[in-house]
């Protein structure tokens, strides 16, 4: 028997197609402060259920999956009929992985028991952010956060399991679908993003260790309520526009983040008198995104306090955000401090 060792092909013909989300997350998995495979197999399940989700957003023009389902959320938000379907994909991929014990999602009312008593982590996810986008072909996405369960294995799950700040999440991520399909996560070491490759099927490494911009020059708000935004908000909006900076909103969370944490910029979505207390969702929209934010070198807050320390007292509870690059961040709170004092 012949034998020759193994020489890395360097032609042309031979190029790397880069390195996958499994590979990637099996590499890191030492990374993870409890490395026991749990939480490696959960981000896996999670991008499976992604690859399907991807596959029904690509279809819903031809397969009758867009429009509205019919009902409303706990939000009393109309369920758009791709909300549903993507609520049941993420839920049953989490449930047929064993790793989850509870699932808080944003289309449903109370948390779901997967009456696993061996699991390990919690998972709030907003399952598709900016639905009622899809009818006019705009990006769309996912959101999630993961949490260590803190109640004995075994043991029924209990409001404390629920009902923890930002900063013990242990993953979060996003979804971008979009012009391509992006996977963008951290586990508290940085941030890395994946691109979805149609053909192969796989999610492939294209943003190694991301990091936001600290300043920039894009600002993202809904200005149709302009003339309820507070003094300070009004004012910092009034410099923006006379240093010529950029408005961009897209009206998708997901979409308007990814952008500003690549280009350097600023999301806003304030409080104001329909909505007093915001109307973004802690647990299953601003905290993961400010764990991403501050893993890449950007901040979070809700206009006073830093979003991953804020307790939540419901399942549900909305908050406003200011989020983005640190010296825009910044700058956006003088100004609102000063209207304060």
């Amino acid at each position: 028997m012949k034998i020759k060792p193994y020489i890395h092909n360097e032609s042309s013909i031979a190029y790397s197609v880069g390195e996958t989300l499994d590979r990637f997350i099996k590499k890191k998995q030492d990374d993870f402060t409890y490395a026991s495979g749990e939480l490696s197999q959960l981000l896996r399940d999670i991008a499976l259920a992604t690859k399907i989700v991807n596959r029904e957003t690509n279809r819903a023009g031809l397969a009758n999956i867009g429009g509205a389902f019919g009902q409303t959320n706990v939000q009393g938000e109309e369920q758009q009929k791709l909300d549903v379907i993507a609520n049941i994909r993420f839920t049953r991929a989490l449930t047929k992985g064993g790793e989850v014990c509870a699932i808080v999602s944003e289309e449903d009312d109370e948390v779901i028991d997967l009456q696993n008593s061996s699991g390990k982590y919690v998972v709030a996810i907003d399952p598709l952010d900016g639905s009622s986008n899809i009818d006019v072909n705009i990006s769309i996405g996912t959101i999630f956060s993961i949490y260590r369960r803190v109640t004995p294995i075994g043991s029924p799950i209990q409001l404390e399991d629920i009902m923890q700040p930002g900063n013990k999440q242990v993953a979060a991520g996003y979804v971008l679908y979009g012009s391509s399909t992006m996977l963008v996560y951290t586990t508290g070491c940085g941030v890395n993003g994946f691109t979805y490759e149609q053909s192969l099927g796989e999610f492939f490494l294209s943003h190694p260790d991301m990091k936001a911009p600290a300043d920039g020059k894009i600002f993202s708000i809904n200005e149709g309520g302009y003339n309820q935004f507070d003094q300070g908000l009004k004012n910092y909006l009034k410099v923006c526009k006379e240093r010529e900076y950029s408005a961009r909103y897209i009206g998708s969370l997901v979409a308007d983040f990814h952008r500003n944490l690549l280009k350097g910029g600023i999301y806003i979505y304030p409080a104001n008198p329909k909505n007093p207390n915001g109307k973004l969702r802690l647990l299953y929209e601003a905290n993961a995104l400010a764990f991403i934010a501050e893993q890449s070198g950007a901040s979070a807050t809700d206009g006073e306090n830093r979003i991953l320390d804020i307790q939540p007292t419901s399942l549900h509870q909305r908050t406003p955000l200011y989020i983005g690059s640190n010296i825009m961040v910044k700058e956006a709170m003088g100004f609102l401090a000063k209207e304060k004092v």
